[in-house]
């Protein structure tokens, strides 16, 4: 891969023609002292790669990318560092509606990326061992065809009618993110301060949707979803009760309206 746009972008940024998972690789050179504030790594053949909750994340070699980023701001807390995969999420959304223009992008809770509906991309993002900072996980699907989607409600920018190429689609990502990533610290970590809070709940279009939410501890809560929180929570208006519960992490689905 030829990647000047990116690599303009972050200047520790590796490509790697095939990992197993670029989270894990990222993770293990953090381990070692190899990977700094803003390293990054990017390859289009990820062989290995997981999603949330310890799902697989099947994509065919070439028509999608994965990036990881480590992002440690200097003596940030746990509760600052928990906005990191939903400032991930908000900034692949814009990156994806810059590139989409003519469709509806929206962040699914906490950090999948849907146009019209269908999944684009996902994030899945993982503290390091010494709490000193996060590395955020993307991918995004480029030239998938209808016949090699996972899923029946995911697509990919060919199927929207673009493509972009990696380092566009790359940079236009890692512009966002690293963009949000600034304005969040200059709001001192603080969501709220920032704007970044806001910004999530503009274009969260899990806000207002019927929702069932699996917990990872077992239990399934159905409900609307009515905001996210100022510590990054889905609150959702539970229909056993009608109690408002604060969900720090849980697999989503958006329901229809009967």
């Amino acid at each position: 891969m030829h990647l000047p746009l990116s690599t303009a972008i972050l200047p520790r940024l590796t490509q790697v023609d095939e990992v197993g998972s670029t989270n894990q690789e990222l993770m293990a050179q953090a381990a070692r002292g190899e990977a700094q504030h803003l390293s990054a790594l990017v390859t289009t053949n990820q062989t290995a790669g997981r999603g949330r909750l310890g799902r697989e994340w099947i994509a065919p070699p070439d028509r999608t990318f994965a990036v990881s980023v480590l992002l440690a701001p200097a003596n940030a807390s746990i509760e600052s560092l928990a906005w990191m995969p939903l400032i991930g999420g908000l900034a692949m959304a814009r990156a994806v509606r810059r590139l989409v223009s003519d469709r509806e992008v929206t962040l699914k809770w906490p950090n999948d990326v849907h146009i019209e509906g269908l999944k684009v991309a996902g994030l899945l993002s993982e503290l390091v061992p010494n709490g000193s900072g996060v590395i955020v996980g993307a991918g995004l699907n480029l030239t998938i065809k209808s016949d090699e989607l996972p899923t029946s409600v995911s697509t990919s920018l060919l199927l929207e009618g673009v493509t972009p190429g990696v380092d566009l689609a790359l940079s236009s990502y890692l512009t966002e993110l690293t963009g949000l990533y600034e304005q969040y610290l200059g709001g001192a970590c603080d969501a709220s301060r920032s704007g970044i809070a806001d910004a999530v709940r503009a274009e969260c279009g899990t806000i207002g949707r019927r929702v069932r939410v699996e917990l990872p501890g077992g239990g399934t809560i159905f409900g609307t979803a009515e905001t996210v929180d100022d510590r990054g929570q889905l609150v959702v208006r539970d229909d056993a009760n009608g109690s408002l519960q604060h969900v720090a992490a849980g697999d989503v689905t958006h329901l229809r309206y009967e």
